[in-house]
């Protein structure tokens, strides 16, 4: 347990670059004020429990309850644990037919907050359809280029901003730790450093001084930038808050394709993810794996996996060449790749280790990776197709003889 007296909040804020020209030449910013968020989503040690236990009392002061017990735990499964073990999200208190525990209070204030500030930011949009477009347009590409080409702020923050970091933060890692855990944890989980994008998103806005909010919301807004800058995932309960600890470990690697520095989960051979008690992930190019894919991947092994997904990690752990070797594994058709001059594609089947075959396409990806190599990568495809050209083509949805017209192919 730890208690800590209050401290002003504000005066702990994470720093992020300043950039005051709100003006669409000058959203080159944007993409720093992201990076500095992301590098607190991704952050890898000791919570600060003073700045968090600080903020979490103005909330609970604010939701008309008293500041709560502060119960740290090494990680987010300890966390859903000990919810369980004592029963905390029974204790829910009610006022007439609603429940009004102070997680309800808690999030129906941060929800009606951002409800505010999203009205204050629509009145900046274009017409919807218009602004969805501009949306697609600039998650292709830079800020910079965005800006130069007339896409609109709001778009650019959308995509540069919100979308980037849920896609590594939220989606990735805050959903790499719920495997963890059982399916049901009780009580409103907040995910601390993980929820990032929705801070960042109204921050960016301020900075930027796009949206004037009201001064109530400003002042919750620094509540949430401390929160997530301080720590990671928390519940509250109406006398107890509990607290989990950041991981000791947490390795990622850019999303090949991605121009908003999007990350996924990814160690070459260790833990991808883990806490302080043990808990831990291994995870292959963002794909959650179990420990022998990394550490001891095998042709048997390989054999024996169910998961297709699992099989093409282990596969392309040990390299497709040893593979097909050590496998044995029989070669139906080769062909010269139109789409990837230089390159062929090889048609093979495999056995999957309980009583069926499935054919695999190897093929060589048509454009290099970050490093300038051009990737190996096995697809499955329909055993009725005995043809690697055809196999090629039904991964586009066509037939062999189009594909065979292709100039190239990414």
């Amino acid at each position: 347990m730890s208690t800590a007296p209050l401290r002003p909040v504000a005066a702990r804020r994470a720093t992020f670059p300043d950039n005051n020209d709100p003006s669409a030449e000058c959203m080159s910013g944007v993409g720093a004020v992201r990076d500095a968020w992301l590098g607190h989503g991704l952050r890898a040690w000791p919570s600060d429990r003073t700045t968090a236990e600080s903020a979490v009392e103005t909330l609970y002061r604010r939701s008309g309850f008293r500041e709560p017990e502060f119960v740290w735990v090494p990680s987010p499964p300890a966390g859903s644990d000990l919810i369980a073990v004592e029963g905390l999200a029974t204790t829910l208190s009610f006022a007439g037919d609603r429940v009004e525990c102070v997680s309800v209070r808690i999030a129906t204030m941060l929800s009606e907050s951002r409800r505010r500030m999203d009205t204050l930011i629509a009145r900046g949009r274009s017409d919807w359809p218009h602004e969805r477009r501009a949306i697609e347009t600039a998650r292709a590409q830079s800020p910079d280029d965005s800006a130069r080409v007339g896409i609109s702020p709001n778009a650019i923050i959308r995509a540069a901003v919100w979308d980037s970091l849920r896609t590594s933060l939220f989606d990735g890692v805050a959903a790499a730790m719920r495997t963890l855990m059982p399916a049901v944890v009780g009580g409103v989980s907040w995910y601390g450093q993980q929820e990032a994008h929705r801070v960042a998103f109204y921050d960016t806005y301020r900075r930027f001084g796009l949206a004037r909010f009201r001064s109530d919301d400003v002042e919750l807004l620094d509540l949430h930038t401390a929160l997530t800058g301080a720590t990671g995932w928390w519940w509250a309960f109406d006398n107890v808050c509990v607290m989990a600890e950041r991981p000791t470990a947490l390795h990622t690697e850019p999303i090949p394709g991605r121009v908003h520095n999007e990350r996924r989960l990814h160690h070459p051979d260790a833990p991808a993810l883990e806490f302080e008690d043990g808990h831990l992930l291994f995870v292959h190019h963002g794909t959650i794996v179990p420990d022998w894919v990394v550490l001891e991947p095998t042709v048997e092994r390989i054999a024996r996996e169910r998961n297709v997904e699992v099989r093409r990690c282990a596969i392309e752990r040990i390299g497709w060449d040893t593979y097909i070797d050590e496998a044995g594994l029989a070669l139906i058709d080769r062909a010269d790749d139109p789409g990837n001059v230089g390159h062929t594609l090889q048609l093979y089947v495999i056995s999957d280790g309980w009583g069926r075959s499935d054919h695999i396409l190897l093929a060589v990806n048509g454009s290099p990776e970050r490093d300038g190599r051009r990737r190996r990568y096995g697809i499955y495809v329909p055993t009725r197709i005995s043809s690697a050209l055809d196999a090629a083509a039904w991964t586009y949805g066509i037939n062999g003889t189009d594909y065979a017209r292709l100039v190239r192919r990414t």
